[in-house]
């Protein structure tokens, strides 16, 4: 395996943030487009629906890479730098999704316990995200999936960054299948972020269990 890095955390410092509906950065190619394919192949196969605690999951090693490189300090001084928090000893979770049902994409914003969502998409592009299924929306209010400012294909090692926030809305259209996507979290020490911790890495232990029965 290669050790150079697979993000291109460079890339991501020279990014611009949008501001419309509310402050976000997109950048695809962020998993370095010659380091994707073998990222992919190095994903474990999920076959429910859910977030699953990276720690519960057998990683290959270049999507465990990924992982560490996310959980890096570049990392995070670059997301907060380009957002102007403080995210000094903000505790980090991760998690990832590897298939999606026809009740996920619902309108939300994320639990206030989170700082920043950052959302990071391991997927090859296909004629569904073609169509916009499963297309994750920046919406302006929390009524109207079609009231949307930005929509974001969860393809070929795209980055989206945003602060959450009461109008942080967002959801994307009914798709059913795989899509594998890396969720990283910046929490706040307050007791939501602790349970939403602790509850994850109970879970975590569950799957091990489960797995090794």
């Amino acid at each position: 395996m290669s050790t150079l890095s697979v993000l291109d955390i460079p890339g991501l410092r020279a990014t611009p943030v949008a501001g419309d509906p509310f402050p976000h950065l997109v950048m695809r190619g962020f998993v370095r487009p010659e380091r994707l394919n073998e990222v992919v192949a190095a994903l474990p196969s999920l076959g429910s629906r859910g977030s699953y605690p990276i720690e519960s999951v057998r990683l290959g090693p270049a999507a465990a890479q990924v992982t560490r490189e996310l959980k890096s300090e570049a990392f995070r001084t670059a997301i907060a730098a380009k957002f102007g928090l403080d995210l000094t000893g903000a505790p980090v979770m991760v998690t990832l999704r590897g298939q999606t049902g026809a009740g996920d994409g619902q309108i939300h914003c994320d639990s206030r316990a989170k700082l920043v969502t950052v959302l990071l998409y391991l997927n090859p592009a296909s004629e569904a995200w073609a169509r916009q299924d499963g297309c994750l929306r920046l919406l302006r209010g929390p009524d109207d999936l079609e009231d949307y400012a930005a929509e974001i294909p969860p393809v070929d090692g795209t980055l989206l960054a945003f602060p959450n926030g009461p109008t942080t809305w967002h959801g994307h259209r009914s798709f059913v299948g795989k899509r594998f996507t890396v969720q990283l979290n910046y929490m706040t020490t307050g007791a939501k972020a602790r349970y939403e911790m602790r509850r994850h890495r109970v879970s975590a232990l569950v799957k091990r269990l489960l797995a090794a029965a």
